[in-house]
């Protein structure tokens, strides 16, 4: 063989060899196209109704969401198990159910532990202590984050002021424990997204963060008691328009919170447009997007509550739910 001969057996090696990669890499791109680019999880409060009537525990939550939803991600409510955060006898056979269940603990939703806004500074800091049982909780748990409340007294202005300050100091306690501590558009003027995005920005810390809610872009006065009574029965302030308020919010998201309430014949949702709001969420994921996205149908606890509105029970809505994001999934 000639010096001429081992030239082009080189090249030829090379060039099979640069085959090989391209076609890997063509082959790693479509299985990565092919992954979905989220995973569902399960809102406790979808089954609030049956959590406040005693039909169901906390406990068996996890259970309920695998066998009859095939949902394997769960997001707690502290509220339906608010004396249990520092149980460490409930904590850990929490964590060894879901763990035999092959379920994820995602994140837990922290009410009524106070006003992390609250301008009394001592009222403040006891709002901030409050949450630390959740986080370590949370940690415990193998959740990502807890979802908290901004909420406070006086103007936008001085809610802002004290909010970097209370929620500062907790996103600094949980980056300690490595959880996330994330603020859902929910209540007060956390519903305007311009609002939260500047609080956000303020705090500047990776442990920071936002839950996009497709359902709480209306504004009202602070319930007296956070129920949902109280909450539907507060005074509409503003109403901010849902489609921009979830493209403001994405880019420091953590999850996301699929809300829904009714639903049309054709199994489309009637107060959220999926097929306008999942491209949003999709074109907007930022790297700190925890990978979750959560059922939270609340038409169930309204029909409880003795709504005569034509809403689905509990599993009908979040079977329903699951459907549309199943099929954001698809596209």
């Amino acid at each position: 063989m000639t010096f001429q001969d081992n030239n082009l057996n080189r090249r030829q090696f090379l060039n099979q060899l640069g085959m090989v990669t391209a076609a890997s890499f063509v082959a790693e791109s479509t299985f990565a196209d092919a992954m979905p680019w989220f995973t569902i999880s399960l809102a406790e409060f979808s089954l609030a109704g049956s959590l406040f009537s005693g039909k169901l525990k906390n406990m068996d939550f996890p259970a309920k969401a695998k066998n009859e939803f095939g949902i394997s991600a769960v997001e707690y409510v502290s509220m339906f198990w608010q004396d249990k955060a520092k149980d460490q006898a409930y904590l850990s056979e929490l964590k060894q159910r879901t763990a035999d269940l092959g379920v994820t603990n995602v994140l837990i939703m922290v009410d009524n532990e106070g006003d992390l806004g609250a301008n009394d500074a001592a009222k403040r800091q006891q709002a901030v202590e409050n949450h630390y049982k959740w986080i370590e909780a949370a940690k415990f748990l193998g959740c990502h984050s807890i979802r908290v409340n901004m909420t406070g007294d006086g103007t936008p202005e001085e809610l802002m002021k004290a909010g970097v300050e209370g929620y500062g100091k907790l996103v600094e306690f949980g980056e300690k424990a490595g959880i996330g501590v994330i603020i859902e558009n929910h209540i007060n003027v956390s519903t305007n997204p311009d609002w939260l995005v500047s609080l956000l920005k303020q705090v500047k810390n990776p442990y920071a963060g936002s839950l996009p809610d497709f359902g709480n872009f209306t504004e009202r006065e602070k319930p007296k008691v956070m129920t949902m009574e109280g909450f539907m029965n507060a005074k509409i302030l503003n109403d901010f328009d849902k489609y921009e308020g979830v493209k403001k919010l994405m880019p420091f998201a953590k999850g996301v919170s699929a809300k829904t309430h009714k639903f049309d014949a054709n199994g489309n949702c009637t107060d959220v447009d999926f097929e306008k709001m999942m491209p949003i969420v999709k074109a907007n994921l930022p790297k700190s997007f925890k990978g979750y996205i959560g059922i939270e149908y609340e038409g169930g606890v309204m029909k409880m509550m003795g709504s005569k509105e034509n809403y689905l029970d509990e599993d009908a809505g979040i079977k329903a739910t699951k459907a549309l994001l199943e099929k954001a999934l698809l596209s």
